[in-house]
């Protein structure tokens, strides 16, 4: 690779790790070409970018944007890499949870880190936790869920109060409609006042 050609590299991954708040780094280490490509297809599907770097790349990168920010972040950078770039969360997690599920003999691809909105996540163990996390989506409507649920109720006693008072008016007796007042007859005269 020339020097054109890794500075290029450099700037192209500055570009996604500026675009996306969440990234995945893994090894897909002896996974065949075809796993891989079925695992590329998968990410393409989901919305997910699936970049294969070299590590010196991805950190030089890393170390250009915000060296302190993404310092926990090197000690993954050793291996194969691919990185994993998403706007969601726990979209890569769960394509990687997935992918080693449907091929049942592989702990591949390997989850080295993950940098989700300013946090870190190191290590393979912490795949179930990004399993779980929630989207902003899930987040709302939780947040809407929780919100209505007071109006329902209210509007459901509403409901069964209005049902019982209609059931308790249909069973009590028709009481008979009071009778109009007489209207004065139309030929009667009105009353002369009183001569003082």
């Amino acid at each position: 690779m020339t020097k054109d050609q890794k500075t290029e590299a450099i700037e192209l991954l500055k570009g996604k790790f500026s675009q996306y708040s969440n990234f995945y780094i893994t090894n897909t280490e002896s996974l065949s070409v075809e796993q891989v490509n079925h695992l590329r297809k998968v990410c393409f599907d989901k919305k997910v970018e699936m970049k294969v770097a070299k590590n010196t790349l991805i950190r030089k990168a890393l170390e250009s944007l915000d060296n302190e920010k993404y310092a926990g972040v090197y000690e993954a950078l050793h291996g194969v890499t691919a990185l994993m770039f998403s706007d969601s969360p726990k979209e890569p997690a769960l394509i990687i949870s997935t992918f080693r599920k449907e091929n049942a003999k592989l702990e591949k691809p390997v989850l080295k880190a993950a940098f989700i909105a300013d946090e870190l996540y190191l290590g393979d163990n912490q795949l179930a936790s990004l399993v779980k996390i929630k989207t902003k989506n899930e987040l709302i409507g939780e947040v809407i869920g929780l919100l209505q649920s007071p109006a329902k109720r209210v509007i459901a006693a509403l409901l069964e109060k209005g049902k019982k008072e209609g059931e308790a008016v249909a069973a009590a007796p028709e009481a008979s409609a009071p009778s109009a007042p007489e209207a004065p007859a139309a030929d009667a005269a009105p009353e002369a006042p009183a001569a003082e």
